[in-house]
């Protein structure tokens, strides 16, 4: 859930304007016997138990420990980041929203992007393609890329840059999705292919099934939970091919939620790009209802009491939800994390907040040590994984968000259960 600096000015500005083998389907069908279910019991597995032994003694770790044994059910306040099993299974895969979904989550996300013959797929950036899957290990797709892969040479890194409109829908479901990253000394695209974050892991990775939006929302319906489809920046110019415009395709998400019968309160549709929220608050009021924007204004030099000031337009122009990064929502009083500014005057506003994104950070040990972006205003506070629940408490108790998205949904799910949030 990161934004260019780039595309933040640009939504700003525009505020006064309105051939590998298929992975085998896990997908929901007419036909399947074995189509996914609505998940009755939720498996937390031993991560959220490893963080509480971690964390200081004192009430907090008392009262987690105490639901040790208590049965978890989902909940809405726990957001699958990329489907919600991104720390360890292919993001936006099917496995990652089946493994969310297993957790807990309440609450799906599939991030849009379009292909080049202007079908919405789950994607975290339209250009991701050569991080996120195996395109550059296919030739035919591969010399499709906007740049294909150029291995490494007399000290040049190697690159390539592989985007969902480069390449038709067909031909982006022929692609496994893998763990994003790249190794950027390789010689040869298979080599490219392996850079997964060693804190990370690649058991899980061996073909993530890839999906396009139509079948997150087929797959999440069928699992019996709820959507936020993140509309991504285009990273070509626009109106694509001189007539797709940014409008459309704004309104192609939406569509295709109310083509598959979905209830609009069941979809939380969010954008960084400021005149989307504002699209669909005005022309699909029902939707609208719960448009998300996605703050990342505080990423640039000075860039933060800009985005203070700038909450006070969202309730101007009725955008009922403000997203941000979990740095933006909290600080370190010497060494304890309490609310920003940032925060105070969201809730002065009566600003719903969602926050992102937990479990998207190394073992908070090497934090502490090196930094991080996810706790940038919280470094000296945090010493390791048994600050993660201090952090989310806060969030919780004293700010009051509404959702936290997570790389490993397990932890919120167990969290929002024992303090009787569910």
């Amino acid at each position: 859930m990161h934004l260019t600096s780039a595309v933040l000015v640009a939504g700003i500005a525009a505020v006064g304007q309105v051939a590998a083998v298929p992975c085998s389907s896990v997908l929901p069908t007419s036909t399947s016997t074995s189509a996914p279910q609505p998940t009755a019991k939720v498996d937390l597995g031993p991560r959220p138990y490893y963080i509480v032994g971690a964390m200081d003694d004192g009430p907090l770790k008392e009262e987690l420990a105490a639901c040790a044994d208590q049965e978890m059910r989902h909940s809405d306040w726990s957001i699958g980041h990329r489907g919600g099993g991104t720390l360890f299974i292919p993001e936006h895969s099917a496995e990652s929203n089946l493994a969310g979904a297993r957790m807990g989550a309440g609450i799906l996300e599939c991030d849009v992007a379009f292909t080049s013959d202007l079908e919405l797929v789950c994607r975290h950036s339209q250009c991701d393609l050569h991080t996120t899957t195996n395109i550059v290990a296919i030739p035919e797709l591969n010399a499709k890329c906007s740049t294909p892969f150029t291995p490494a040479s007399n000290g040049s890194a190697a690159t390539a840059r592989c985007c969902t409109s480069d390449i038709t829908v067909a031909e982006f479901k022929t692609l496994c999705a893998k763990m994003d990253g790249f190794n950027a000394s390789a010689t040869t695209p298979e080599d490219y292919l392996d850079g997964t974050p060693s804190w990370r892991t690649d058991m899980y990775a061996t073909c993530g099934t890839v999906l396009t939006h139509k079948e997150h929302i087929a797959l999440v319906d069928e699992l019996g939970l709820k959507f936020t489809p993140e509309l991504k920046f285009p990273e070509v110019e626009m109106p694509f091919r001189g007539n797709y415009t940014q409008e459309m395709y704004a309104q192609q998400l939406i569509d295709e939620y109310k083509e598959a019968g979905i209830a609009p309160e069941r979809v939380w549709p969010q954008s960084f790009y400021y005149p989307d929220t504002v699209y669909w608050v005005q022309n699909e009021p029902e939707f609208g209802r719960q448009a998300v924007y996605l703050d990342s204004a505080g990423d640039v030099p000075g860039g933060m009491p800009i985005a203070i000031a700038f909450l006070d337009q969202l309730v101007e122009d009725g955008v009922p939800i403000i997203a941000p990064p979990t740095p933006y929502l909290v600080v370190s009083d010497n060494g304890t994390i309490v609310p920003s500014p940032y925060a105070q005057r969201a809730n002065e506003l009566g600003l719903d907040i969602i926050a992102w994104t937990l479990e998207r950070s190394p073992p908070l040990a090497q934090v502490a040590a090196n930094g991080d972006y996810y706790y940038f205003t919280i470094q000296d506070a945090v010493r390791n994984d048994g600050d993660i629940y201090t952090l989310v408490d806060v969030l919780y108790r004293q700010i009051g968000i509404i959702g936290l998205f997570s790389d490993w949904s397990s932890t919120v799910t167990y969290y929002i259960n024992c303090v009787g949030g569910v």
